[in-house]
């Protein structure tokens, strides 16, 4: 396995920055900020941008948790790449990072000063700062247990490219979150805007005639892994009513996870009358 490195200061933009020098370099997969990711594909490990406070970043960030070193080891001998690239702040962390998961020394160290303008670095200290914007390179669906109700944003590229020579083509995807950590504050939401979302889907719909209860089910947990929606709701009389429920149903839990950025992991509709 060859072995790369991509280091800088934090929010200097390596995450942002390291699809595209997969592609150019034709690196197969990454480990970042405590995950493996795999052809654009979440692996193995729990994001560092998902911890409570910076300090436990940190530990993830390095796999200091001797359990998750041993998934990130197994995952990595499993898809058995042929090219890694290990990002971190500096050196030092990547080689700790390095012996912690037993890979070989990185044969070539890449730094962000090398592959970036300061404009571009500039830029991306400021969403940083100002936005408390960080990148991960990984598809936001497969994030979206792990950062429910952070903010997440994806940003879709085309590329090509795979080991020795046998190109493969596909969307890529990075996506945008606000960490736990942040010092923006912690983000929730009322059962009375999910209320006015699930009326003007009803609305929309024409078969619901209006929504007497929305419930958040467990909401001290649901910044953590997503929420349970309990709805009671009159619906129009006319036909097929079963099937109008379950497409509302769904369109409740589609449409509230793209508005909210909640992973939402259950919607219980009851229908308590027909009008």
């Amino acid at each position: 396995m060859k072995v790369y490195s991509l280091s800088g200061r934090s929010g200097t933009g390596k995450s942002f920055q390291a699809i595209n020098l997969c592609k150019e370099k034709n690196i197969e997969s990454i480990i970042d900020d405590g995950l493996f990711i795999y052809r654009n594909k979440v692996i193995s490990g729990i994001s560092a941008k998902r911890q409570r406070t910076i300090i436990q970043a940190v530990k993830t960030a390095i796999f200091s948790d001797d359990d998750k070193a041993e998934e990130a080891k197994a995952a990595i001998a499993r898809m058995n790449p042929e090219s890694l690239l290990v990002i971190g702040t500096s050196d030092e962390m990547i080689d700790r990072i390095v012996a912690r998961l037993e890979l070989p020394e990185p044969s070539e160290r890449i730094y962000i000063e090398d592959i970036t303008t300061e404009e571009e670095r500039v830029i991306a200290r400021k969403q940083r700062k100002e936005m408390g914007q960080h990148v991960i390179p990984a598809p936001t669906f497969q994030l979206r247990k792990q950062f429910s109700g952070y903010f997440m944003k994806p940003m879709r590229i085309i590329r090509e490219f795979g080991p020795k020579g046998q190109y493969w083509k596909e969307t890529a995807e990075k996506s945008v979150v606000r960490p736990s950590y942040s010092y923006m504050g912690k983000y929730n939401i009322s059962e009375k805007v999910m209320s006015d979302i699930i009326d003007c889907i009803g609305a929309d719909m024409g078969c619901i005639h209006q929504a007497d209860k929305v419930l958040i089910k467990e909401k001290r947990e649901m910044s953590n892994e997503g929420i349970e929606l309990e709805i009671v709701v009159d619906m129009d009389y006319g036909e097929d009513l079963m099937g109008k429920a379950e497409t509302f149903q769904t369109r409740v839990a589609n449409e509230i996870e793209e508005m909210t950025a909640f992973n939402v992991n259950k919607v219980d509709v009851e229908v308590k009358d027909i009008i």
